[in-house]
């Protein structure tokens, strides 16, 4: 019997198929990795030799459903139907093959986990999204994203005391000063063009504050390219330092004291002609509305760990209230004026890290959106100073993963988007996470977001 779904079965090849088999034979490549996103936030897959590829592309790879319920500390979570009894399928999406130019003889396409059937798994974050884009279009609006990732570049070496593992920032350079671009040079010369060999087109790159950090963006996209982008993004930043005997991470907060890595969500919303936001009505004020009006519980998904806590502090920079205002960068929702005279407004939401499942994360953010569209949400009043100038005048955002979560939990309309398996399974995994953590040596919770985000 074979363990092709029997929906694929039906369907004529897709027109990407030769060309992939045609590029993997011509570029070397043996194994395809096939990624997806988990609810710890954890990049995971399997790869198919290259001999089974034109197979593999339809039928997937099989996978135990209990994966879905594995914590960031590979600790198995107890949630229904996640158990040794079950199988989805890791199926590929054709379109989004890339050769990774930091692990050669390999490439990778972005995946969806599927039934045995070939219809989609409730649990699948790729297809929570697609719903979202697809709710948002029944409105009339296409979302364009973009992630704004920082990282720490350094080296993990042995802690003398026997502790965990340390990460020795590559410079204590000041922030954007001419020190940090040489040290970090041929390190960042081999990611852009690693980025950019994958269709990820570099926009802008500079030493951020930190000792190590480094800020490189890539062009925005549609919504769902705009997530695969950024899982892309986080593999080869790691990938190309692992090549180069260095250590990256995107963790939120991976030293104590120094600045944390973001990943701000940059957003645009689209009509058939035009950027909607350009026009500075009603449309852009009910998504902030719906923005803010869900971010306490947003956060749980876009800023997804234990860890994005400790970077989520007032007068950092990172937002810790839930305001908006014209390029206040202490607000939630930043309103960004445009570059020059062909520069489109967006939005940018600082409370997101790369800790976050971004599919879950943008979807979500979506969802937000939409209902404050539909129920025409009133963002309140822009904010042009820091809020923490303002003493309780201000909502403030949860101070840790487990305020986040029950903060999603009683957020009527995300729970329902996210339906009964996805938002069990996600409950479960998070607050593993956070009971794990609680009471432990603050090196213990650094050192496993550094080594695992």
């Amino acid at each position: 019997m074979t363990d092709r779904p029997a929906a694929a079965k039906s369907h004529q090849p897709d027109p990407h198929v030769r060309r992939i088999l045609e590029r993997a034979e011509l570029e070397g490549v043996e194994l395809v990795r096939f990624l997806y996103a988990d609810h710890g936030g954890v990049i995971r897959g399997k790869a198919a030799s290259r001999s089974r590829l034109a197979e593999r592309l339809t039928t997937g790879i099989g996978h135990t459903v209990a994966m879905m319920a594995m914590n960031m500390l590979d600790q198995l979570q107890e949630v229904e139907h996640m158990g040794p009894v079950g199988e989805v399928r890791i199926v590929p999406d054709p379109a989004t093959y890339v050769p990774l130019p930091h692990a050669p003889g390999a490439a990778a396409m972005l995946s969806d986990l599927r039934r045995l059937d070939g219809s989609p798994w409730d649990a699948c974050p790729r297809t929570f999204l697609k719903d979202a884009v697809a709710e948002l279009a029944t409105e009339g609006y296409t979302l364009v994203a973009a992630f704004e990732p920082e990282f720490t570049l350094g080296r993990r070496l042995p802690d003398p005391a026997g502790g965990p593992d340390r990460l020795v920032p590559i410079d204590d350079s000041l922030c954007y000063a001419g020190t940090g671009f040489d040290t970090a040079h041929d390190y960042t010369i081999k990611l852009v063009r690693a980025l950019e060999t994958q269709g990820l087109r570099v926009e802008h790159y500079h030493p951020e504050l930190g000792p190590g950090q480094q800020e490189l963006s890539v062009r925005h996209a549609a919504a769902l390219r705009a997530a695969d982008n950024h899982v892309l993004y986080r593999e080869t930043v790691r990938g190309v330092a692992m090549r180069m005997a260095m250590w990256a991470t995107l963790a939120p907060k991976p030293l104590a004291g120094q600045a944390g890595n973001g990943a701000h969500l940059h957003l645009s919303l689209w009509d058939d002609t035009h950027n909607v936001f350009a026009d500075g009505g009603e449309v852009l004020e009910c998504f902030i509305g719906g923005l803010l009006a869900h971010l306490p519980a947003l956060t749980a998904l876009t800023c997804g760990s234990v860890n994005s806590f400790r970077r989520l502090s007032p007068r950092a920079w990172s937002s810790a209230y839930a305001v908006h205002g014209p390029d206040n960068r202490e607000a939630a929702v930043r309103i960004c004026s445009p570059l020059g005279e062909t520069g489109e407004p967006n939005l940018e939401l600082k409370p997101s890290d790369s800790s976050a499942n971004p599919y879950l994360s943008l979807g979500a953010v979506i969802h937000a959106g939409l209902d404050g569209i539909r129920r025409k949400l009133d963002p309140g009043e822009s904010v042009d100073v820091d809020p923490d100038t303002r003493p309780g005048r201000y909502q403030r955002l949860p101070a840790s993963l487990d305020e986040a979560l029950d903060a999603l939990e009683a957020d009527e309309m995300l729970m329902e988007a996210l339906g009964p398996l996805r938002r069990t399974a996600y409950l479960a995994v998070k607050r593993s996470e956070a009971v794990a953590f609680s009471g432990m040596d603050p090196s213990y919770e650094l050192f496993h977001h550094m080594r695992v985000f």
